[in-house]
């Protein structure tokens, strides 16, 4: 058999979307889509929001991009915000989440290197992590599914259980460079990070000389109901890898680090053609706007309440299925007795209904952080409907 034109890494599904609504997805039949995956957890305003389709539009038609050998005015103006917003006091912009990570993994062995212990290059990161698919961010997992048939893979990674402090801290040694995790992991199944373990690891950072480096990708940029996850812990990493939600749908992450974490990247040490140009600037700006304006994470941290509550208040009339809800604001996660990919198709392909799956057989709900209560009321019937007809295979 030929092989498709576009490479088949993907296990795609029938649903083929060619137009946005809001919280909703048209596809290329005219069937209408409640949209509770958003891009895997990427289109927080929705589809068209006006805010973001204007800022687009108006850059595209003035300057989309010119590389880093100019003066950048409007990565140095997003840049700033950032800045006066986060821990941060230094910025790099990328295209994606991999590359956030990889930026904030060389900014974590850089630092050691110019600070005299080369030997520190070593991170401890956490089992079911998922950092991206670059091949240093895959050596940051320990998931086979990600890493067969890729090695040999980087040196430099240490791996024990997530929210298991004791753990990581037996993983200390003169090589360790400092911590890599997800304060929610996402793909491992939305489970958030105790507040024992998080605090634990930064002040273990700060007895050994070690980088906290977090990778809020998924569960930053106000999804978890704070701006970033790390806030509702009270502490500040040192290095933080962001993407997703930034762009609102546009390709771009960035990675944030203090002043201190960053002093070995100087000229020369990193770089990206596309990283930060004035297109992707113009949607990370739009996003902001909305995000940083009043009210607008009181909204999330409101809807984030009525979905939890609708959530635990439906699952007993299905708890054949369904066990328990978790997550932190609209990153939610439905923990199932049988295999949630299997449901999160079904509910697709029957009920109209966009989740998408997780590890740990948990249904990931992440819609756009825009919903209304109309949009909760559709979604648990939609999902209580997929429940009540669902079959799960006999071996269950």
């Amino acid at each position: 058999m030929a092989i498709t034109p576009l490479m088949p890494v993907y296990p795609r599904c029938g649903v083929r979307p060619v137009r946005g609504e809001g919280c909703y997805l048209i596809g290329e039949d005219g069937q209408r889509y409640l949209d509770f995956a958003s891009g895997i957890a990427v289109n927080l305003l929705g589809h068209g929001h006006p805010v973001l389709t204007k800022a687009i539009q108006d850059q595209a038609a003035t300057l989309m991009h010119v590389s880093n050998l100019y003066g950048s005015p409007q990565g140095e103006a997003f840049a700033q915000r950032l800045v006066d917003n986060t821990f941060a006091d230094t910025v790099f912009f990328t295209n994606s989440g991999a590359e956030a990570v990889e930026c904030a993994i060389k900014t974590a062995r850089r630092y050691h290197f110019v600070t005299g212990n080369p030997q520190r290059h070593t991170l401890i990161c956490f089992k079911n992590a998922f950092h991206g698919r670059t091949l240093g961010t895959i050596s940051a997992t320990d998931q086979d599914k990600m890493r067969g048939g890729f090695e040999p893979l980087l040196p430099g990674f240490a791996y024990a259980p997530f929210d298991d402090l004791a753990a990581a801290e037996a993983l200390i040694d003169e090589t360790t460079a400092g911590f890599l995790v997800e304060p929610v992991q996402g793909e491992g199944g939305l489970r958030p990070a105790s507040q024992e373990f998080l605090k634990g690891l930064r002040a273990l950072a700060d007895k050994h000389g070690l980088l906290l480096v977090l990778d809020e990708v998924q569960c930053g940029y106000a999804r978890s109901g704070t701006f970033f996850a790390h806030e509702q812990y009270g502490i500040t990493p040192d290095v933080m890898a962001v993407a997703k939600g930034i762009g609102g749908g546009f390709p771009l992450g960035a990675c944030l680090a203090t002043e201190k974490a960053a002093q070995g990247m100087v000229f020369g040490t990193h770089g990206s053609t596309y990283g930060g140009n004035p297109l992707a600037m113009a949607a990370g700006q739009a996003v902001l706007d909305v995000v940083l304006a009043p009210g607008f994470l009181d909204h999330v941290n409101d809807m984030s309440q009525r979905l939890r509550a609708a959530l635990e208040q439906m699952i007993p009339n299905h708890d054949h299925l369904f066990e328990s809800v978790r997550g932190l604001g609209l990153m939610l996660g439905v923990k199932m007795k049988s295999d949630s990919r299997r449901f999160v198709g079904h509910a697709r392909d029957h009920h109209g209904l966009l989740t998408v799956s997780a590890g740990d057989n948990v249904v990931r709900v992440l819609p756009p952080l825009v919903i209304e209560q109309a949009h909760i009321d559709e979604f648990v019937t939609k999902l209580s409907e997929a429940a009540r007809t669902y079959v799960p295979p006999a071996d269950e």
